[in-house]
């Protein structure tokens, strides 16, 4: 996603095994799908990096210095084009857990709405 006209992802690294069953969906999208998300995408850099042995996954690195994994392992090549284009889209922040269920910027003085109100 872009963060004031500027995409937030630098670099998307694609590792995959060349042998292994788990990697057939991500051999598939690398020879049909990668090319036209390489052509759709002239901001990002992407790389396939060939690592035997080891299971699929999608490495996103991002402006501010942080750095997501995905593992695709037996997933189908529309499904690893899935998690590529959410990553791209990501800002990058880390998850951040909310103090409280509803977010509001004027909170009830006399507390939240419940359903079992006893009067």
């Amino acid at each position: 996603m872009a963060l004031r006209g500027i995409w937030q992802l630098k670099r998307l690294i694609v590792s995959y095994c060349d042998w292994g069953g788990s990697s057939r969906g991500i051999r598939a999208f690398i020879e049909s799908n990668l090319p036209a998300f390489k052509e759709s995408n002239p901001q990002l850099e992407v790389i396939a990096e060939l690592s035997r042995g080891q299971h699929p996954c999608l490495k996103a690195f991002y402006k501010n210095k942080n750095e997501r994994v995905v593992c695709v392992k037996n997933l189908t090549s529309e499904d690893v084009l899935l998690h590529a284009t959410r990553l791209r889209n990501a800002l990058g922040r880390k998850v951040k857990k909310l103090p409280t269920r509803h977010v509001t910027k004027h909170p009830s003085v006399q507390g939240t709405w419940t359903t079992d109100v006893r009067f």
